[in-house]
């Protein structure tokens, strides 16, 4: 909580500062918010991950939203969103070497996940972090991915047009201007 309590108190566009509103109000009716059992919605954990130079990013197609995406999942009841990051990011791409850039959160997503299946659809309150990784260091695809690929940060809204992922590109560009 303190961590989306600090986030909200910068700047924000509004569309972030309602998803960081929504999300501090979840948290607070939800003692159960870490974790998938939570029907209506639970916190997930993201890695926005940036190559050195802070040109290229490394992005999954999603295999279940048929989407590109920053890799992340679910907290599983891990109130540390940052480890979750980390964890999922070196889970769902089999990097070894990343390096987290900030501890603080980068940006706070809301998104609305269908029905599938048995489950039904719910809220994922979304707390993205900056990692850093090599591209050289080779990549692992999992089941959850159709394919990985470090993408140049100004070629992303080409792969998933999203505000969200526009919103981190332009936040990208803003902290590394010769990107």
């Amino acid at each position: 909580m303190e961590l989306l309590l600090e986030h909200g108190l910068q700047a924000l566009q509004p569309e972030e500062a309602l998803a960081v509103s929504q999300t501090i109000e979840f948290v607070k009716a939800h003692s159960d918010c870490l974790l998938r059992t939570c029907l209506e919605g639970h916190l997930t954990g993201s890695a926005w991950i940036l190559s050195p130079d802070r040109r290229q990013v490394l992005l999954t197609h999603h295999r279940k939203l048929d989407k590109w995406l920053q890799l992340g999942g679910h907290a599983d009841g891990d109130g540390d969103l940052l480890a979750v990051a980390v964890r999922e990011a070196r889970e769902e791409s089999g990097l070894t070497g990343l390096r987290v850039i900030e501890s603080s959160v980068f940006d706070v997503d809301r998104h609305w996940i269908p029905e599938r299946g048995r489950e039904p659809g719910h809220w994922h309150h979304d707390l993205r972090f900056l990692l850093e990784a090599n591209p050289a260091e080779p990549l692992t695809v999992t089941h959850e991915s159709k394919d990985l690929a470090w993408v140049d940060v100004s070629a992303v809204s080409g792969l998933n047009p999203e505000e969200s992922m526009s919103r981190m590109v332009r936040k990208t560009m803003v902290a590394w201007p010769a990107v």
